[in-house]
């Protein structure tokens, strides 16, 4: 058996975002993933799409994994959504919290990503194998690092099976944030979430909204490319695939690629480190 793999996508938001969608998906095929993602907008502001694309995934024959966030939502509207996903043969949830839609109060019934973890075990009892999100660098918006590694330990003693990380260039942040997890009795599989990098001005926004570290030397070396791109795109397969390495020598429990919607540079790493 190879290192499982999982890949990420977003709901397409036009046709032909979705035909483009659907060829990219058959080329990663090719690496037998383990499952394949699909994210969720703010407020679930992608529900339909997301749900689409999900059921299109299945269908090609693939386990799909549906994003499910919950600000805003009420105990009804998950425990319908829930159905829905279960009768469309659905198996696996990313459990999160959710971004706040701009102008938007605290409403509903969920607070965290651990109410509505415990809430589908309840509903739902083993019906969905829950990942749940972590963070090695921290959530941009928990109050410090020990507050935000016990929101995680909070999350997955309330029944998640398992865990995505934030991406991230610096294996250690990972390291050092499975080992604080496995101190605290944390003992479900922590997998690496892996950002090829392609695009210079794009990751380091990205990167900066998100809390993720874009280290010196490596943002430094994208900045010096300018718009070289095929300079930026063979230095982030060097950067990304050494991370890879590093963390498959270390026994990670697999690997879970952000593909924003591309096949190439998944496709790149992949055949780089001989997956």
């Amino acid at each position: 058996m190879g290192l499982p793999l999982s890949f990420e996508f977003f709901p397409p938001k036009t046709p032909e975002g979705a035909i483009k969608l659907r060829a990219v998906r058959e080329k990663l095929y090719a690496k037998r993933p383990e499952f394949c993602s699909v994210t969720y907008g703010a407020g679930g502001s992608t529900q339909e799409g997301t749900f689409a694309t999900v059921a299109e995934i299945q269908a090609e024959g693939v386990a799909a994994a549906s994003h499910f966030s919950c600000i805003g939502a009420t105990k009804d509207s998950v425990r319908e959504q829930l159905k829905q996903l279960q009768d469309m043969g659905v198996q696996r949830l990313v459990a999160l919290r959710g971004d706040l839609p701009s102008g938007y109060g605290l409403g509903g019934e969920f607070h965290y990503a651990s109410d509505l973890v415990a809430f589908i075990r309840a509903e739902m009892g083993n019906a969905f194998h829950i990942e749940v999100a972590a963070y090695p660098e921290v959530h941009p918006q928990a109050r410090s690092p020990e507050a935000d590694l016990q929101a995680f330990v909070t999350k997955v003693r309330a029944g998640a099976d398992s865990a995505i990380t934030q991406y991230f260039f610096n294996s250690d942040a990972y390291f050092r944030f499975v080992d604080d997890a496995h101190r605290l009795g944390v003992d479900v599989p922590i997998v690496p979430g892996i950002m090829p990098i392609t695009n210079a001005s794009q990751l380091l926004r990205f990167s900066d909204a998100c809390g993720a570290e874009v280290p010196r030397w490596i943002r430094l070396r994208l900045q010096g490319f300018g718009d070289d791109t095929v300079s930026i795109q063979a230095f982030g397969l060097d950067v990304v695939a050494d991370l890879c390495d590093q963390l498959r020598c270390a026994g990670v429990p697999g690997l879970h690629f952000y593909t924003m919607n591309q096949s190439v540079p998944t496709l790149a790493l992949c055949d780089r480190l001989g997956l």
